[in-house]
């Protein structure tokens, strides 16, 4: 059974992976534990969030499916951080669970080119490579093969049925199942998932081919009988009046009118609910070492949050209907691995749910994953050629994290087929980008999520522009249909003739637009001005510009919305691409042989360390080496310029 790929697992990685390579014209083979449970939303029932958005937006934009299946799938949506600048806002969406994980199973069956298969994967099948040929020609093949590490590729896999599958790529996207360890107070048991089992095969084949693999841990919370919970004392949280699509590919019309939204809650935890769970510390797995793996910050679970943060008399929890039907609720801020007699205390403590019914406890998992420095940018493996790894297997947390590394390893594993360049993405290009290069740079020793903050030019990368930023990559791969990319286009078209209306649309102070701005409650002007400048004000928002200039009032309102953004930030956008240009330019400098790194005032003893262990060639080499910063690069580049100078 021969495959052009192979695509192990069916998680948000895999199904991304999978849809990529088949739609790109490879026979391809993805193998799961259960065809039900492909693309199944292990923990929270949501999609999105601060920076998530911004992953799924630009999922979309390359030809991915995640958006697509949100829209349809989705019982509520909201922009966060609307008050804040639109670089940091961010889409989520609450999904019906059910219906997500449905849509994402139909959609790999009915996908030409893509078969599916319910087996697990127990061990990779290698091969030694060939020599290359200018490496043939200096060195016998015997020397090659006895030398200390032979290269190898993988071909193909064995499972658990004793089939043998074969391939030119193989893409794991294994999620928490490496040697998933699942706990509930004193109790442990294996599993990938709760009711599934663990990969032990697989991630000792991982092993056996060398790689470096660590243990992280994640969680869950319990999951609520809705008829259970008194919502009636509870804060309502409701989605937005008018509804964003995830996808740009989603008509904007029909959704606003088709969408029917349900409402989240807010409860709190309390100082008993904090009293059961810190008398219980001494049996939670994450304080008494029973717990190995390294957990998320950035998500941490109600006991750890109770330890951590003891000065807090309480903490938010957002009560979320897992389907339409909202027979059971999410409880969102309550994981834990407590044991179940404590999470039914905890839980009864919390107003509103005194009464409530438990259908699922939480738990936590513990698991294996392989240090994402292993891979090149493109995801595939340095040491075993045609290996490719997605998702948590590198140390993400998250469905939108994974499902970014499942597409672009699906992408890359396609083009090395057809012997093209891969994709990689700049940092200054996507936060795809920016979430690839910190993992196979600086690696992970906790659960990564991606944040606005991690990227160094977020102005550039708002949700609302992915579209118009990498719709013409999905095009060229085939993902993105001419139809949609001349949409984009259109778009792209109308933004910059605004954006240029403003430019070149000069006033003066004469006392007519002086009351015209202060008809609108707009400070008067003492100079000329442009409607850019005018525009760029805290106080100006779409209305008014449009009362600026009623030429805009043509387009749709998403593009006054970004001719507006455009506007504001224009001279702030210009200074990033000022930067990015310079840095552009210099990185391609060579480091002269033998620098003497120590040499160089204002780097720290640490970068000195790593510059002179890894002796890069050039400042973009230096640039991708882990913990080396641009301000460290910018006096790198100084001082050869010196060095240079002198003539050394």
């Amino acid at each position: 059974m021969n495959y052009d790929v192979i695509v192990v697992g069916g998680g948000h990685a895999g199904v991304e992976s999978a849809l990529a390579s088949a739609r790109m014209g490879n026979k391809t083979l993805m193998i799961s534990m259960l065809a039900e449970n492909v693309g199944a939303t292990s923990c929270n029932p949501a999609v999105g969030g601060l920076a998530k958005g911004h992953l799924v937006r630009e999922l979309d934009a390359l030809g991915g499916e995640m958006g697509l299946i949100t829209d349809e799938a989705g019982i509520q949506f909201r922009i966060l951080n609307i008050t804040k600048g639109p670089a940091v806002r961010g889409s989520r969406a609450q999904i019906d669970m059910d219906k997500y994980r449905v849509i994402a199973r139909n959609t790999i069956l009915n996908t030409p080119n893509l078969e599916l298969v319910q087996e697990m994967v127990e061990s990779l099948i290698l091969k030694e490579c060939e020599p290359e040929a200018s490496l043939a020609k200096k060195t016998k093949p015997q020397e090659i093969k006895n030398g200390a590490s032979v290269p190898q590729k993988i071909v193909g896999v064995t499972t658990n049925l004793l089939n043998t599958y074969s391939a030119s790529r193989v893409i794991i996207t294994s999620g928490t199942f490496l040697k998933g360890v699942i706990h509930i107070g004193e109790i442990k048991q294996e599993g990938g998932r709760f009711g599934e089992q663990s990969s032990i095969g697989l991630s000792n084949s991982l092993k056996e081919c060398g790689l470096t693999m660590g243990r992280l841990k994640t969680g869950t919370c319990a999951r609520i009988d809705s008829s259970t919970i008194d919502f009636s004392v509870m804060e309502e949280q409701p989605g937005d009046e008018i509804p964003s699509p995830f996808s740009f590919r989603t008509n904007r019309e029909e959704f606003v009118k088709t969408k029917t939204q349900l409402p989240c809650f807010i409860a709190y935890t309390n100082e008993c609910t904090h009293d059961i769970i810190e008398s219980n510390f001494y049996r939670a797995p994450l304080f008494t070492g029973q717990i190995e793996g390294t957990g998320p910050r950035y998500c941490p679970s109600i006991e750890d949050k109770v330890n951590r943060f003891r000065d807090k008399d309480r903490h938010h929890l957002f009560i979320e209907p897992q389907t339409v039907d909202n027979t059971e609720c999410y409880i969102n801020g309550l994981s834990t691995s407590l044991p179940p007699e404590v999470q039914r205390q905890m839980i009864h403590s919390v107003k509103g749910m005194e009464n409530a019914k438990i259908v699922r406890y939480g738990y936590a998992i513990e698991y294996d994953f392989v240090d994402p420095r292993e891979l090149k940018h493109t995801l595939e493996t340095k040491n075993i050629k045609h290996l490719y790894l997605a998702g948590q297997i590198n140390g993400t947390t998250g469905y939108e994290e994974a499902a970014a590394q499942g597409l672009m390893a699906g992408i890359n594993a396609s083009l090395s087929l057809q012997n093209k360049e891969p994709l990689i993405l700049r940092r200054d290009e996507a936060y795809i980008g920016v979430l690839i290069d910190d993992l196979v740079t600086k690696g992970t020793k906790e659960p990564y999520r991606m944040f606005t903050s991690r990227a160094e030019y977020r102005l550039l990368l708002r949700e609302e522009s992915a579209d118009t930023r990498l719709s013409k990559y999905g095009h060229e791969l085939g993902l993105i249909s001419d139809k949609v990319y001349e949409a984009v286009k259109l778009k792209e078209a109308q933004i910059q003739e605004g954006l240029k209306l403003l430019l070149n649309t000069l006033y003066t102070p004469t006392k007519e637009f002086i009351q015209f701005l202060e008809d609108m409650g707009e400070e008067k002007i003492k100079d000329s001005i442009t409607a850019q400048q005018i525009v760029s004000r805290k106080t100006f928002d779409v209305s008014k510009m449009v009362k600026l200039l009623p030429e805009l009032d043509k387009y749709d309102a998403y593009i006054k919305e970004e001719i507006l953004v455009e506007g504001k930030y224009f001279r702030y956008i210009e200074k990033q691409l000022e930067e990015i240009k310079k840095m552009k330019k210099y990185l391609k400098i060579k480091i002269p042989e033998n620098f003497d790194f120590k040499s160089i005032s204002g780097l720290s003893h640490e970068i000195i360390e790593k510059l002179e262990t890894f002796n890069p060639p050039t400042l973009q080499s230096a640039s991708m080496i882990s913990g080396i910063t641009p301000a460290a690069i910018e006096i790198l580049h100084i001082h050869i310029k010196i060095s240079k100078k002198k003539g050394k």
